[in-house]
């Protein structure tokens, strides 16, 4: 290792102090400007976490708009359907007389809700409404159709019908429920009309 030669001619202990004080005041200065930098790290930092909390309440806030959007416009085309439910149903020969909306409660293990039930005291419709109506939703009202005399006991001796309504359909999944016995209504401008074929015989549950 080369050895370093220090020329210490000429040094005293004043000029040695002097040095060593001007080298802890560079020392301060330097770590004053990693301090500095470092605040600007975190005002920066905090300030992408203002602006991410900002942008989480603002997505809450139209989360929860959209959500109280669809469940007032979901409201209106159930009472656009439950309006005409009786006439329409009559025409089909299915004879009600009178319409429940929001049927719901909890019973043997299961939360239920049904939109509208219609009955005449021995038949029962019991209607789906959908904004948008998917297979998915076809298939898990079939299963809800499957369990209703057991969450409402009080219809157990009654002959039950399912229908499913909506405003718009994903693909043909009014075909689908069809061929699996519900009612198909379709709610169009300030009414609601049962578009089954004219051979369609419905499903009892």
């Amino acid at each position: 290792m080369e050895n370093v030669q220090i020329d210490t001619a000429g040094l005293t202990f004043d000029k040695v102090w002097l040095m060593f004080q001007e080298t802890k005041e560079m020392f301060k200065e330097t770590d004053k400007k990693f301090q500095d930098t470092d605040k600007k790290f975190q005002d920066t930092d905090k300030k992408f976490q203002d602006t991410d909390k900002k942008f989480q309440d603002t997505d809450k806030k139209l989360k929860k708009l959209e959500g109280l959007f669809t469940s007032q416009w979901g409201k209106l085309i159930e009472s656009l359907v439950e309006g005409d439910l009786v006439k329409i149903l009559n025409q089909k020969g299915i004879k009600v007389n009178n319409t429940q909306e929001r049927v719901k409660g909890f019973r043997s293990g299961r939360q239920f809700e049904f939109d509208i039930i219609a009955e005449n005291g021995e038949e029962i419709v019991v209607v789906e409404v959908k904004t948008t109506l998917s297979n998915t939703d076809v298939k898990e009202f079939l299963e809800e159709l499957n369990y209703f005399k057991e969450v409402l006991p009080r219809y157990k001796e009654n002959k039950v019908f399912g229908a499913v309504a909506y405003l718009r359909i994903d693909g043909n999944c009014d075909r689908f429920a069809e061929r699996k016995g519900l009612f198909v209504i379709r709610a169009t401008g300030n009414s609601a009309s049962i578009i089954n074929s004219d051979n369609f015989i419905p499903k009892a549950f």
